[in-house]
């Protein structure tokens, strides 16, 4: 069967198709033709290998963009299909690589490259973060292939020469009155291709898999906090390190607190009566403990009371923030008759002392009529 047909067209994408559309793609016609599920079939099989070359060009930049320019002759003849000339080159760094690299002790780094980092957000309550706990997550991600290591190849074989580079992960082009190196378009500077790949993984030497990774958060977390859980992430291809994870923390909103830092805030409402003779409340924290709050007379709506390390631990440190309690006092809106006429009474002997800041205000109010109708 000849497969000898447009890289696009085998993974039934449009040109414009970005990298997320490509690899669904490749993923689901590596499913349908993989020989596991059609075995005995040559053809299916030949698609296969097929899909898995098509792929391998397209989701490399450079080599997609020497691809769409001069299709399959971009990889043949030393690479630009002989022609010396057009693309070859990402950015101007390959360039100056190219002329300077040996004499400035090599260029790029090649070898494995590392996998990706991944992000996970989670969720804690106010609690846990006081506390710290141990917990378990699940993610999806590219991890190494068992069936061949992560080499990428079939079982039982292994990798060749690259018969473009000659294995020196380099290739040479004329450009002009130059002959400049570049990273050769079909081993990606390994120096090595797979000949007949791991049928579990397509070649890369990763599959995606469902992982459950244990979690330790230490005690006063915040809101962002990011903890990192290293060589969790995403597999290197053919076997190279895996990336990190990074766990970023977000704090469940509280029914009684809010949080600034290690200082934690609450807002208590209490009656007028204790307000104006005083008395005492009881607050929770956190950590289960109460804390009993002594309500001075007189105390008026918006003043905060502190209670001096009641708030949050200190993140990999010592201590703790403080709790600060506002004061809301609270006019009553269902009174007895009785009360009402309590109410009364101390009205009729009010003197106007009682309430320093009203009567301070409304003098100045008269002052500033007095002076209008001057």
């Amino acid at each position: 069967m000849s497969l000898d047909i447009d890289y696009y067209e085998l993974l039934e994408c449009e040109r414009t198709a970005d990298e997320k559309t490509l690899k669904s793609a490749y993923r689901r016609m590596a499913m349908q033709y993989h020989p596991d599920r059609n075995p005995g079939d040559a053809d299916a099989e030949a698609r296969f290998k097929a899909i898995n070359e098509a792929y391998e060009v397209l989701k490399d930049p450079q080599k997609r963009a020497a691809y769409d320019q001069y299709g399959k002759a971009a990889f043949e003849n030393g690479g630009m299909g002989g022609r010396g000339q057009g693309g070859g080159f990402s950015d101007f760094s390959d360039i100056f690589e190219s002329f300077f690299g040996d004499a400035f002790g090599g260029g790029r780094q090649r070898g494995p490259v590392r996998g990706a980092d991944l992000r996970y957000d989670l969720e804690i309550s106010l609690e846990d973060a006081f506390h710290g706990r141990t917990t378990e997550i699940a993610i999806d991600v590219a991890a190494k292939c068992d069936d061949c290591d992560g080499s990428g190849a079939k079982p039982g074989t292994g990798s060749r020469r690259c018969n473009l580079c000659g294995g020196h992960g380099k290739v040479r082009a004329q450009q002009g009155f130059f002959v400049v190196e570049r990273t050769c378009p079909t081993c990606h500077g390994r120096g090595e291709v797979i000949e007949d790949p791991c049928r579990k993984c397509g070649g890369e030497g990763r599959v995606d898999v469902r992982q459950k990774i244990e979690v330790t958060i230490p005690p006063g977390v915040d809101e962002g906090t990011r903890i990192r859980v290293a060589g969790k992430g995403e597999a290197g291809p053919n076997g190279a390190p895996a990336g990190d994870l990074y766990i970023f923390m977000h704090i469940a909103r509280h029914k009684v607190f809010e949080r600034d830092g290690t200082t934690l805030f609450c807002r208590a409402p209490i009656s007028f009566t204790t307000a104006a003779l005083g008395g005492e409340i009881e607050i929770p924290g956190p950590d289960g403990s109460k804390h009993n709050v002594t309500i001075p007379e007189g105390i008026q709506s918006g003043k905060q009371l502190r209670v001096r390390g009641a708030g949050m631990p200190v993140l990999q440190g010592r201590g703790r923030g403080d709790l600060v309690i506002q004061i809301d006092v609270e006019t009553p809106t269902r009174l007895s008759a009785r009360q009402k006429e309590l109410l009364r009474e101390f009205r009729e002997t009010e003197t106007g002392e009682e309430c320093p800041q009203s009567r301070g205000f409304f003098d100045k109010v008269k002052e500033f009529w007095d002076d209008l109708t001057e």
